[in-house]
């Protein structure tokens, strides 16, 4: 049994980490800026603010954690190297691994990125987000190098699965489930990586134990991006459904109001980004990493969706678009 610190534990990743820690008897705390979690009393609660960097010095140097696994970033304010750095470089000797959630968004861009050999965003990306996931990797990379902590970054794509809180697979299945057309951007080919939670969640843990890992980022992925139509009946097939395609350029779904990040969506939230692709041959090579098939990942998460109660989508902005009369085919 192993003392572990979960720096966000309610929600998507951090709730399935959670779960398999207790499933191992791990003694777990979750550090979080709520009042109460979803597991009870079978974890500790500590509330704090994950960007204030004193409050989480004392936290983690006063709870002399073995593991800590840093999930949270901070979606209105950013989260900063300096501020990881700091949470990292406040454990205590019995430290093991601190465990980084990084993100496939620190290369920036490009297609089959590899670790060590492909760089990642500086300081003149226009993403805030991309260069803060660039900046805490470089950081622990540099506290590693410096001060012998052990640190590992995982870089994961897109995240589907059970309990997800972007707006994305669900965003889908919402159309499907009224036979809907669905609108694609553009003629549907930018290609999207993904990985299923419960996957990530294996990475974490292995990374956390893995005698070979400390120091190093790892790109964990299924093997093998797919294209956005691609995806869509990848969807269809786990929902049954074949899915009707309406290809539409963005530049019109931009001109209609249609976003990205915030409503109104035209293809899930935050989920039209360009193309980032990566290699994970490191992941399976150093960890044993071996990523569910995306068939079984997806028939799983949409099991939950359809057990899920949920609020009536607003399809206003798709008939607006529609009415544009889109063909189906994609030329």
């Amino acid at each position: 049994m192993s003392r572990v610190l979960v720096i966000g534990g309610n929600l998507f990743i951090g709730y399935e980490l959670v779960k398999r820690l207790l499933e191992r008897s791990d003694e777990v705390t979750i550090l979080h800026r709520g009042l109460s979690t979803p597991f009870g009393e079978r974890v500790a609660n500590i509330r704090c603010d994950r960007n204030d960097t004193k409050a989480i010095t004392r936290t983690v140097r006063d709870g002399a954690f073995e593991y800590v696994f840093d999930n949270v970033y901070d979606w209105e304010r950013g989260t900063t190297g300096e501020q990881v750095r700091a949470a990292a470089a406040a454990c205590g000797p019995g430290l093991r691994r601190y465990v980084f959630m990084s993100s496939c968004a620190a290369y920036g861009e490009g297609l089959d990125r590899e670790e060590g050999l492909s760089p990642l965003a500086g300081p003149d990306n226009p993403e805030v987000y991309c260069r803060n996931k660039a900046d805490s990797e470089r950081a622990l990379a540099a506290l590693y190098a410096e001060e012998g902590v052990e640190t590992v970054s995982l870089r994961p794509p897109y995240i589907y699965g059970p309990r997800n809180p972007f707006y994305r697979e669900q965003f889908f299945w919402d159309r499907m489930a009224r036979r809907r057309p669905i609108i694609v951007p553009g003629d549907g080919s930018r290609l999207m990586q993904f990985v299923f939670v419960r996957d990530l969640v294996d990475a974490a843990i292995l990374a956390a134990e893995s005698e070979c890992a400390a120091g190093k980022a790892y790109n964990v992925a299924h093997p093998e991006p797919m294209r956005q139509d691609e995806f869509v009946r990848a969807l269809g097939v786990a929902a049954g459904v074949e899915p009707e395609l309406r290809y539409v350029p963005r530049e019109t779904l931009e001109m209609l109001g249609g976003g990205d990040f915030t409503p109104p969506h035209y293809f899930g939230q935050y989920f039209d980004r360009p193309p980032i692709t990566m290699d994970i041959s490191l992941a399976r090579r150093d960890l044993g990493f071996q990523p569910t098939s995306h068939a079984q990942a997806l028939s799983i998460t949409y099991g939950e969706y359809v057990a899920t109660d949920r609020p009536s989508p607003d399809f206003s902005f798709d008939d607006r678009v529609l009415r544009g009369g889109w063909s189906a085919v994609n030329a």
